[in-house]
């Protein structure tokens, strides 16, 4: 019996069915040849047969660093040492068990680490293990419509869209483990949000002075009170501080970089981000988007060098208050602050989905003057950004890192 072997050179894993069945097909090919304790020699393009490790993470290691090259006679992973290593046939016509839909989300995450022509070279499985135990399991027994990863995630999107409250989310899993001894989930929406945010869907608390003077961050972190004020970091009872430290208000900043990368981590998004080098309105009195506008073109002057790739990207910035509470009887304002997109078209630069939270400011009043002070965390990083760059892989090109 002849092995289809040329799903290893796949290079765009998470959307070829191709790969996913070739790769199932190897596991279980291997799955007799583990050792008393359950490990097996990694193929994948960082272990290169040197490592060991159990055979479920070498779904992971594979998928994220590719099948390492030259390994065409698999004599560690159960094929005769006799056999033909060149030989090929058609593998298995489907896929050990459904595929899920997560697996390309989860490809666009990592498809910086997985891609070996990536600056800097793979990176380290470990953060996205518990991503793929999340995925390789089935939601409950017989179900296989469902990886636990997927439903969780779909949970967490109806929780954001309806508004439910942390503990409401809480006593909804408690319900369904009650109901469903044997389904495969988190406990609580703490461990929840602890697995979303290895997908990059976190972000940074910084604590703000009570009376907005400064943050407790960078050269200030470790200070227990405001360099400006003298006024007490944390929340006092009596005069005195509480057996747990409660700041007075906290800063949520959503870090730009990972999320300008995930633009560039899919094709038609990436081919998108030119749009504004090729869409400009050949009419020169109508102005349909931002590029269409003089002081486009004044900047693109000034500074040659950045409008030279039209990958480099532009941005736009809005903030207003709002109030959470959704009462208008209480006095609470609470501050977002937006940056959209302006690479792409203006079908869709303005929508939601494309529209990028940055950093959520706490009340109960409006920053006002001091909003320089909130934006600290942001304009550092536009201003790394704008010096160093980041560097990108860009997914309309086969090889393509800028």
């Amino acid at each position: 019996m002849t092995i289809d072997k040329s799903w290893t050179t796949i290079r765009r894993r998470g959307s070829s069915n191709e790969f996913w069945n070739g790769l199932q097909h190897f596991l279980q090919m291997a799955k007799p040849f583990v050792n008393d304790r359950g490990f097996i020699k990694c193929p994948c393009r960082r272990c290169l047969n040197n490592a060991s490790h159990q055979l479920e993470d070498l779904e992971s290691h594979i998928f994220q660093n590719g099948f390492m090259f030259g390994y065409n006679q698999w004599i560690h992973h159960g094929e005769p040492a006799t056999a033909n290593a060149g030989t090929t046939v058609a593998g298995p016509s489907g896929g050990i068990h459904e595929r899920d839909e997560m697996f390309d989300v989860l490809d666009d995450i990592i498809s910086e680490d997985a891609d070996e022509d990536a600056v800097g070279g793979p990176s380290s499985n470990d953060q996205y293990d518990d991503l793929f135990a999340a995925l390789r399991s089935e939601l409950y027994p017989g179900v296989s419509s469902f990886s636990s990863l997927n439903f969780l995630v779909k949970l967490m999107h109806l929780k954001v869209l309806n508004k439910w409250t942390n503990k409401s989310f809480d006593e909804l899993l408690k319900l369904l483990k009650l109901a469903f001894p044997k389904i495969d989930l988190v406990e609580s929406h703490y461990e929840a949000k602890k697995l979303m945010t290895k997908m990059g869907l976190g972000y940074n608390s910084i604590h703000v002075c009570k009376n907005d003077c400064a943050l407790f961050w960078k050269e200030n972190s470790l200070k227990d009170t405001c360099p400006v004020c003298s006024e007490s970091r944390w929340k006092l009872q009596s005069g005195k501080r509480s057996g747990k430290n409660v700041p007075h208000k906290v800063l949520r900043y959503f870090p730009v970089g990972p999320r300008l990368k995930r633009l560039f981590a899919t094709s038609k998004t990436a081919k998108l981000m030119r749009w504004h080098s090729t869409g400009k309105s050949k009419d020169n009195d109508v102005m349909r988007h931002p590029v269409d506008g003089k002081s486009w073109q004044e900047f693109d002057k000034r500074h040659p060098q950045f409008a030279g790739d039209v990958r480099n990207v532009r941005l736009g910035l809005a903030a207003d208050g709002f109030n959470p509470f959704g009462n208008m009887s209480l006095s609470y304002s609470m501050w977002p602050v937006v940056l959209t997109t302006y690479n792409l078209p203006p079908w869709i630069c303005m929508k939601a989905e494309y529209l990028m939270l940055s950093l959520l400011i706490p009340g109960p009043q409006s920053p006002g003057k001091d909003m320089d002070v909130f934006l600290c965390p942001l304009i550092d990083e536009l201003k790394e950004l704008w010096v160093h760059g980041l560097d990108t892989r860009d997914a309309a090109y086969e090889n393509g890192v800028f």
